[in-house]
């Protein structure tokens, strides 16, 4: 933690798994307190050690209490150890995981957690293309972003809502671009991601592994360096992720009026326009002007009489005056919130 600090690298601390090996399944005797290798005794006072030790770094900013709660003795009755974390640190956040893989905070609905501190209890959530199975390939892209949507929000996203920090603390994909299931529930994710703007941490770093599930030289897919660690793996994924981590949302944004922008999360970028008359362009998001649907469903530039158009497609978009001219009429995609044109020429945008 020390090169870390010294490179300003700030550091969450998590409680991954008891016995070491490759996480996890519900029958693998870590998954809720009690289980083989979970005794919650020795899991507090690992915890109570951990955090007394990162009193020393100041670029340990939070502690994730224990991943991926799981398995068939997991319930909302038994406590957690958040105090026990603030009384031995008390100046990290204490973060607190979801059941059902780090999926499921909905609990909270009826059941807030209840502690002496304010101000740095965070909650967490895992979402992957993975964690629906294998809806995005098998069902219609559209339906499945908003079936799964809606699910994501009722046990988690609610939240936000609710006035909670949430961290996504895991997500990613094949970043082979072959698996088809990753790579539809990437552009949901990538949508959902900017329209709430939260923060999250990506699944993984590494390119590859010295050993894992005991095999030597395993190559990691969904690590974001090559086998090698030499570079990227795949470039236009880091220019999609990386638009993420601007704001969206306050705080840390330029001053401005809270407005819609039209995000394209195929590409990570919005729509923009170079000058009054000319082609619409895709470019960086914080360079967008604000945009609003209107009653006769076209989307209008704010402040002014110029509506976007799709007349064709493989033709540019570009700028017209009448809500009723060709190509100026779009339609919500009720499942998932997005927006196409009418008739469909395109892949759809989602408003953030």
């Amino acid at each position: 933690m020390t090169s870390l600090k010294n490179n300003k690298v700030m550091v969450i601390l998590d409680n991954h798994i008891t016995t070491p090996g490759w996480c996890c399944s519900a029958a693998d005797g870590n998954g809720f307190f009690g289980d083989e290798y979970f005794d919650p005794q020795v899991w507090i006072q690992g915890l109570h050690k951990m955090a007394t030790m990162a009193t020393g770094f100041s670029n340990v900013i939070g502690m994730s209490l224990r991943n991926e709660l799981r398995g068939p003795r997991q319930n909302v009755d038994d406590c957690t150890s958040a105090e026990t974390v603030h009384a031995a640190n008390p100046n990290v956040l204490v973060i607190l995981s979801g059941l059902n893989y780090d999926k499921d905070l909905s609990f909270l609905w009826d059941r807030p957690v209840s502690v002496s501190f304010t101000k740095k209890l965070v909650f967490e959530m895992h979402w992957y293309g993975f964690t629906n199975g294998e809806a995005w390939q098998s069902g219609n892209s559209n339906d499945v972003c908003g079936a799964v949507s809606n699910e994501v929000m009722s046990q988690s996203v609610f939240l936000l809502e609710q006035g909670y920090p949430l961290f996504v603390s895991e997500f990613g994909i094949d970043e082979r671009g072959t698996n088809v299931n990753d790579n539809r529930y990437f552009n949901c994710f990538v949508a959902m991601a900017a329209e709430f703007d939260w923060d999250s941490a990506l699944w993984s770093l590494q390119g590859s592994y010295y050993l894992r599930e005991g095999v030597v030289g395993m190559e990691e897919y969904y690590g974001l360096f090559n086998y090698r660690w030499s570079g990227v793996r795949n470039s236009s994924y880091l220019r999609r992720i990386s638009v993420l981590q601007l704001p969206f949302q306050g705080p840390g944004g330029q001053p401005t009026v809270a407005h819609k922008v039209i995000f394209h999360p195929l590409t990570g970028l919005c729509v923009l326009r170079r000058s009054r008359w000319s082609s619409l362009v895709l470019g960086p998001c914080r360079y967008s002007e604000p945009w609003s649907y209107t009653p006769q469903n076209a989307l209008s530039l704010v402040g002014t009489r110029l509506y976007l158009q799709a007349v064709e497609l493989g033709k540019p978009a570009s700028l017209g005056t009448s809500p009723t001219d060709p190509g100026a009429r779009w339609e919500m995609i009720t499942a998932s919130s997005t927006c196409r044109p009418r008739p469909e020429t395109g892949a759809p945008f989602a408003w953030a």
